[in-house]
Parts: C-alpha cells; sequence; structure tokens
C-alpha cells in the first residue's frame, strides 16, 4: 500500500494500528477526522462561499468563521459530520442554503442526457447487474464537495474507465446473494446527477422490496427529494429523506421515521465517501459502492486515489 501521499505521517498510524508477525496490517479504529482533513474543509468553505455570494468582503467573513469553527472541531467524529457545519455556516452567513441548485439541476439533466445509451449497455451485457454496479460506482464521480473543477468529460472518462475495470468476484457473488435473500433494502444516495446512475442499478435489483434514501436538505451537490423526483427515481421505488443536512448517515442525527427504515433493512448499500465515512463501523449488513477521492479514505480500504470499490461490510 502506498502511503506517500498522506500529508500527516501519524495518519497511519492512528488508521492501522497493529502489525502482526506475518506483517499483515490490522485495522484497530474507526475512521474518523484527521489532519489531512483540514485544508479539504477550508478548501470546500471557500468554494461554498463564492458560490454562495459574490461579496468578497463576506466571503472572507465566512471563511474567518470556518477557520474558529474547525479549531474547536471533534475530530473523533466523521468529516461530514463537520462538513454539515461549515456548509450551514455559509448558507446562514449568505443566506443562500442551496448554492448548488444549479449544478444539481445540471447534473440530472447531463446524466439523463446519457441514460439512454448508459441502459443499453447495461442491457447487452453478458451480467447486467454487474454492468449497472460499475456503472452506478462510476458515477459516484459527480461530487462538488470532493472537485470543484468537475466537467462532462471527467464523467465520460469514470465511465470508459468503469469499463475496463473488473470488480471482485467474490464479492460480487455475495452481493447477488444478498440481494436474493433479502427482505428489504435500504439504498443510501449520493450526489444528483449520480442518482441517475443509481437508477440503471435499482432498476436491475427489481422486483426486491428496495426503499431509496437522500439528504434531509440541501448539502454540497448531495442529492435530496427534488433531485430524486426529478430524475424519475419515484415512479420506480419509495423514496424517503435522511432528516438530516449531514453529508453521510450519521445516524444521531436523522430523524426517526428514517432510524426505523434502517433498522428494519436488512441489507443497506451505501454510496460514497461520506456514506462509508460515517457508516463504515456500524454493525449492519452493508455493501459500499464509492470512487476513491481522498488519501484517509485510500488509506482505509488499501486502495489507491481513484479507484473503484465495493466492498461488504459484515460487522453485525
Amino acid at each position: 500500500m502506498s502511503t506517500h501521499t498522506l500529508k500527516d505521517p501519524s495518519l497511519l498510524d492512528r488508521i492501522f494500528a497493529t502489525t502482526n508477525k506475518l506483517g499483515v496490517i490490522v485495522r484497530a479504529v474507526v475512521l474518523k477526522t484527521y489532519l489531512d482533513c483540514v485544508p479539504c474543509f477550508f478548501r470546500q468553505a471557500l468554494y461554498a462561499s463564492r458560490r454562495a455570494t459574490g461579496d468578497s468582503v463576506l466571503q472572507e467573513d465566512i471563511l474567518r468563521q470556518v477557520m474558529l469553527h474547525v479549531s474547536q472541531s471533534d475530530f473523533s467524529r466523521p468529516p461530514p459530520f463537520t462538513a454539515r457545519e461549515i456548509y450551514r455556516l455559509v448558507g446562514n452567513k449568505s443566506g443562500n442554503h442551496d448554492s448548488f441548485k444549479e449544478i444539481k439541476h445540471q447534473s440530472n439533466k447531463l446524466v439523463l442526457g446519457l441514460y439512454p445509451r448508459l441502459r443499453q449497455m447495461v442491457e447487452e451485457s453478458s451480467d447486467p447487474v454487474a454492468q449497472a454496479t460499475k456503472l452506478a460506482i462510476a458515477g459516484n464521480i459527480i461530487d462538488f464537495g470532493a472537485n470543484a473543477d468537475l466537467d462532462s468529460s471527467d464523467i465520460q472518462r469514470s465511465i470508459d474507465e468503469a469499463m475496463h475495470v473488473s470488480l471482485p468476484e467474490k464479492v460480487m457473488e455475495h452481493f447477488h446473494q444478498a440481494i436474493s435473500q433479502a427482505k428489504d433494502v435500504l439504498y443510501i444516495g449520493d450526489n444528483a446527477g449520480e442518482i441517475v446512475f443509481d437508477k440503471l442499478l435499482i432498476e436491475k435489483l427489481l422486483p426486491q422490496n428496495i426503499m431509496y434514501a437522500v439528504r434531509g436538505s440541501p448539502v454540497i451537490n448531495d442529492v435530496t427529494l427534488v433531485d430524486a423526483e426529478e430524475a424519475g427515481l419515484n415512479s420506480l421505488v419509495e423514496v424517503i429523506d435522511s432528516g438530516s443536512d449531514v453529508p453521510g448517515i450519521v445516524l444521531d442525527q436523522c430523524s426517526k421515521a428514517f432510524d426505523e427504515r434502517y433498522e428494519q433493512a436488512d441489507l443497506v448499500i451505501a454510496k460514497g465517501q461520506g456514506n462509508y465515512e460515517t457508516l463504515n463501523e456500524d454493525k449492519k449488513h452493508i455493501f459500499f459502492m464509492m470512487k476513491v477521492k481522498c488519501p484517509v479514505v485510500a488509506a482505509d480500504v488499501g486502495c489507491p486515489v481513484g479507484s473503484m470499490v465495493i466492498r461488504e461490510n459484515q460487522v453485525g
């Protein structure tokens, strides 16, 4: 495993606390907030403040408030928890609580335009579920928190790369089996635009009882009820929201209604880094699907930045 991209030399010591006699790294602690996350918070705050307001004086005030807030943050909590507080601060100070609204609409429109061709790629595949899974993971590239410069060429590149990737055979066998046996599947989405890629996979998993979860209110370009309706997902499955504006699933921040549906589900599909960072140690049968976008998560999953990952969690 390469660690040269990590700026904090203590990071691996904190993630991988012990090494056995055979030299195999044993993970000992849950993924939390690390020093490498701090500059990412500031980068996101700067981009969000510039989207929210053209007033440079207000932008400076927002950044100063963000620096103060981050300095007092609880680093024992996962990064999306602090990110939620930063985006709330940007919204409250600027008065613009959905500064990514137009980006989300454009993302949905772009991928809906690609949808007929993507669906044809799935239908013509020898393993439609695996093909749809790869495309669903490829769609996780649409993350303006991780990459503010993302454009349509990046999305096309992610699709092209996915077609040349083989997902782990054993994990996919487990995935097929888990889907066939599950009575209630909760599919937790991540970003607008990406939701159309999710739609491809959900279509191949039906007629299983699937519920799709979105964020409770706008945060970054994360998917909301409005985006789900725009993508046409409501016509396929029931869509619920988490009751929270955390860009992930922090269960003690979600609504009681969501918590009940989460507990009821016997299988969870969780898209993206934010959902991974907040649920990776939960005692639930979860399949995480994501593009690895930062060195902290890369170290935790043992894959280079840019990798496509499907990972089964069977802590329970």
